[in-house]
C-alpha cells in the first residue's frame, strides 16, 4: 500500500516545463537579496501601502519587519530577489548601484499540504517602471520557483486602477485567471476585489 510523503521529508519530482532563460534588459541585474537591501524594499513597498489599495497591508514596515520576511521567505527554501540598475553618477562619474524592483514566493496557505503552491509579489519603484524590469523580476522569480520545487504559483491582484499593470504581466508568463473574490478588502474607505491568476510550473 502506497502513502503519502510526510510533511517536509521530501519534494516530489522537479516540476516539467522551466520558463527558460527570460531576457535582463541591459543595465539591470536581477540578484538574491540581502539585509542591505532592505531599506530600498521597504522604501519601494511604502507609499503602495500608505497610498494605494494595491496591497492590502495597512502599516508600512520597517527594515526589521522586511528582515523577518526575507528569513521566514529564504527558510522556506524559497526565493526573494531584487533588480538593481546604474544609479545616477556620483561624485567618483560612476553610477553605483540602485534597488528599482523586489519580488519574492511565500507560502500560499499555512496548512502543509499546500506546500508546493506559492504566492508571488513583485513591486517596482515607479521610477522604474516601463523598461522590462519587472518581465526580468517576473521571469527570474519562476524560474527560482521551479529549482525550489514549486509546483504551482498563484498571484492576488487587487482590482484597482493602479494595480492593472499586474494583468498582462502575468499573462504575459502564462498565468490564467482562475477566480475573483468579491468585495474581501477594505481599505481607504472602499471595498475590493482581488483576481486570482495560477501557473503551473
Amino acid at each position: 500500500m502506497s502513502s503519502l510523503p510526510s510533511p517536509g521529508t521530501r519534494r516530489p519530482p522537479a516540476p516539467t516545463g522551466p520558463t527558460g532563460p527570460t531576457p535582463v534588459p541591459a543595465g539591470v541585474r536581477v540578484r538574491a537579496a540581502t539585509r542591505a537591501d532592505l531599506g530600498r524594499v521597504a522604501a519601494i513597498a511604502a507609499p503602495f501601502v500608505r497610498d494605494t489599495c494595491v496591497t492590502f497591508e495597512e502599516e508600512v514596515w520597517d527594515v526589521p519587519a522586511w528582515e523577518r520576511k526575507l528569513d521566514d521567505v529564504t527558510a522556506r527554501g524559497l526565493p526573494f530577489l531584487v533588480a538593481e540598475v546604474d544609479g545616477p553618477p556620483g561624485p567618483d562619474g560612476t553610477g553605483h548601484p540602485v534597488v528599482a524592483g523586489y519580488a519574492y514566493a511565500s507560502a500560499w496557505r499555512p496548512k502543509p499540504a499546500y506546500r508546493h503552491t506559492a504566492e508571488d509579489t513583485i513591486y517596482l519603484d515607479p521610477d522604474h517602471t516601463g523598461h522590462g524590469i519587472g518581465t526580468a523580476l517576473l521571469g527570474a522569480l519562476l524560474d527560482a520557483c521551479v529549482s525550489a520545487g514549486v509546483r504551482q504559483v498563484v498571484s492576488v491582484v487587487a482590482d484597482v486602477p493602479e494595480a492593472a499593470g499586474s494583468l498582462p504581466l502575468h499573462r504575459r508568463f502564462g498565468f490564467v485567471e482562475t477566480g475573483r473574490l468579491t468585495a474581501v478588502g477594505f481599505k481607504h474607505g472602499r471595498w475590493v476585489d482581488t483576481i486570482l491568476l495560477q501557473r503551473s510550473l
